[in-house]
């Protein structure tokens, strides 16, 4: 029968995230819409984002941390094309975004010496190939596979390289090993639900070192440049962002933060996002037609929780047709305002793809189950 309750908040997409409980326009200070962010008051309001996001995430004091453009991806490509080069590189690879970072590397950057270490969708490659001489370029966690790095364990503490860590879909939801990271990037869509645009990234003294002696062989766009007079443009990390954010945007993000705080902070945030997993895993331990892409419950996101049909009624079927018993599925519960945007990503095997971050409640993911089920039993009836 159709479950006669519905999760109070429907949003379930794994980018742009759903906004913390209690969200409102409203409740946001308004005070720094239609001033210059280069002034007094609004750059503050920046280097609060900064400030308050340093201290949630206990990043180490030595480490610099700035607002950057262009969402996560900027934020990383800055870091690639301003670092990557000096030394080998080794590039892990095991999902959609990881896949990019190695084409952007192979094909566009093309340093001397590249090492791809990459799989198919639900597993990781041999991290143990990591060389402690090379640079180091990897997703913390593949937000399209639903599959993470357990730990930093494998990165050496005395390596010679820097280590290059897309951490997108995990800071604010996952333990973060910052001595073991030279250049940490995120979006603030992600895990806290903020707004698109800007990217936060994060250098190690190691790190700093290499843009101030060490300069790549390519000429780079006004966007990219992290240096000035060939030391660190130590500003960007001071609240004067490149290019003009939306000060909307970061009233949002500071909200976000603010609320992230109230509830205890980052083991808060962690413990909510374990818990929508725990939730959705023991749903998928007593149901039959469904599992998780993740083949090991070690690598397994919390985040962006990735499952694939296991009925054999679906998986004897040719990809087309599976693509469109999803897009059926997740249509009807779209209809019913239970869930949004749950399809897997385009690029990754037929499935579901439910965020499980901390902005969204575990009771709300106990429903969707219900839905979920419903919503099967009918595309196996039509």
């Amino acid at each position: 029968m159709k479950p006669a309750i519905k999760p109070g908040n429907p949003n379930f997409s794994s980018g742009p995230a759903s906004k913390r409980p209690g969200w409102s326009l409203t409740k946001l200070n308004l005070e720094s819409l239609g001033r210059s962010h280069r002034a007094q008051g609004p750059k503050s309001r920046l280097q609060k984002v900064i400030d308050d996001s340093r201290e949630i995430l206990a990043i180490p004091d030595e480490y610099v941390l700035g607002i950057v453009p262009g969402s996560d991806t900027g934020a990383f490509e800055m870091a690639l094309w301003s670092m990557l080069g000096m030394r080998p590189v080794d590039v892990f690879s095991w999902e959609s975004f990881g896949d990019g970072w190695v084409t952007d590397i192979t094909k566009q950057l093309k340093p001397e010496s590249v090492h791809v270490y990459s799989t198919e969708y639900g597993v990781l490659p041999d991290l143990g190939q990591a060389n402690k001489d090379h640079d180091i370029v990897f997703t913390w966690n593949g937000t399209t596979s639903g599959v993470c790095v357990p730990d930093a364990s494998w990165i050496s503490d005395d390596r010679k390289g820097l280590t290059f860590c897309d951490a997108t879909s995990a800071v604010f939801a996952m333990p973060i090993d910052w001595p073991k990271l030279d250049v940490v990037t995120w979006s603030w869509q992600k895990v806290l639900g903020g707004e698109a645009g800007q990217g936060m990234l994060a250098l190690s003294p190691d790190a700093v070192t290499r843009l101030e002696n060490w300069q790549p062989g390519r000429p780079l766009p006004k966007i990219f440049r992290l240096t000035k007079s060939g030391k660190l443009n130590r500003d960007i990390f001071a609240g004067s962002t490149i290019n003009t954010p939306s000060l909307l945007a970061v009233e949002d993000q500071l909200d976000a933060l603010d609320w992230a705080k109230s509830i205890g902070g980052l083991p808060a945030l962690i413990d909510k996002s374990r818990t929508n997993l725990d939730a959705l895993a023991k749903w998928v331990e007593q149901t039959e037609w469904i599992s998780f892409l993740a083949e090991s419950n070690n690598t397994r996101s919390s985040t962006s929780i990735c499952l694939k049909i296991v009925d054999p009624w679906f998986t004897d079927q040719n990809e087309e047709a599976q693509r469109t018993a999803i897009k059926e599925l997740v249509g009807l519960l779209e209809n019913e305002s239970v869930a949004y945007d749950i399809a897997g990503y385009r690029d990754a095997p037929p499935g579901l793809r439910i965020w499980g971050g901390g902005t969204v409640d575990v009771s709300d993911i106990e429903i969707l189950t219900l839905w979920l089920d419903w919503a099967w039993h009918e595309i196996r009836q039509s």
